[in-house]
């Protein structure tokens, strides 16, 4: 059961039947042990993916970052979430590394009727979120190439160090069309990123005119909740 829990973690989403031929092992018993784990709260059927796919729920964060850990990242990033929805009337969160991707591990919904509002345990893509683009630019451009599944070009060198002169990246419409999200990466001691504050809305109120503000906005916070500041 923990090899399916694992491949399913690795693979997500992913169908019981890719599953049983990924660790070569009977579908039956592949579909029992997912059931197993669906019904400890471990899995949950995938959405927005085909019918029988599945992934993994937020309860797994509970051991990776046990809430009561007052060092924790995400105890330290829920105050600068709860100021930008307050300053901003928009959704907050925090997104941190997650094996080749990445995933929302806390937030702060919009007021707003019209918002956009990414459930906590969402994995994030490399390609296109701000998430992304705000946590390459600090890692090392072997991985950075690595995550990306390409040689870095000379316009991805030059896009990654616009985002490190000006501390915060942006996704408009990438990933969902009319919504923006702006993002400034989190870092440790050593100047390593360990996550990202992320915020994101509809891109008639995420206009062209206040994304400067909001993004640096978006960096102080991120500095302040950063190990390593400055």
């Amino acid at each position: 059961m923990l090899k399916v829990f694992e491949r399913t973690a690795a693979l997500q989403p992913i169908g019981v039947s890719a599953l049983a031929r990924e660790i070569g092992a009977d579908k039956s018993a592949v579909q029992r042990d997912l059931m197993t784990l669906a019904d400890a709260g471990w899995i949950r059927p995938a959405t927005g993916a085909g019918t029988g796919q599945w992934e993994l729920t937020p309860h797994v964060l509970t051991l990776a970052r046990p809430p009561h850990s007052s060092g924790s990242l995400r105890q330290r990033a829920r105050l600068a979430l709860e100021r930008l929805r307050s300053d901003t009337g928009e959704t907050a969160y925090l997104t941190v590394p997650h094996g080749d991707q990445f995933v929302v591990l806390d937030a702060q919904e919009s007021r707003h009727m019209l918002r956009m509002v990414p459930p906590v345990g969402m994995v994030v893509p490399v390609r296109g979120s701000a998430t992304a683009r705000a946590i390459l630019p600090y890692l090392p451009e072997s991985e950075q190439a690595r995550l990306l599944g390409e040689p870095l070009s000379d316009g991805m060198r030059g896009e990654f160090a616009a985002t490190r002169s000006r501390g915060y990246a942006l996704n408009d419409g990438d990933i969902e069309p009319s919504a923006v999200a702006l993002a400034s990466a989190i870092l440790d001691r050593q100047g390593q990123p360990v996550g990202a504050l992320v915020l994101t809305g509809p891109a008639e109120r995420l206009d062209r005119a206040r994304r400067d503000e909001i993004g640096q906005k978006l960096y102080r916070e991120a500095q302040a909740t950063s190990e390593i500041q400055g």
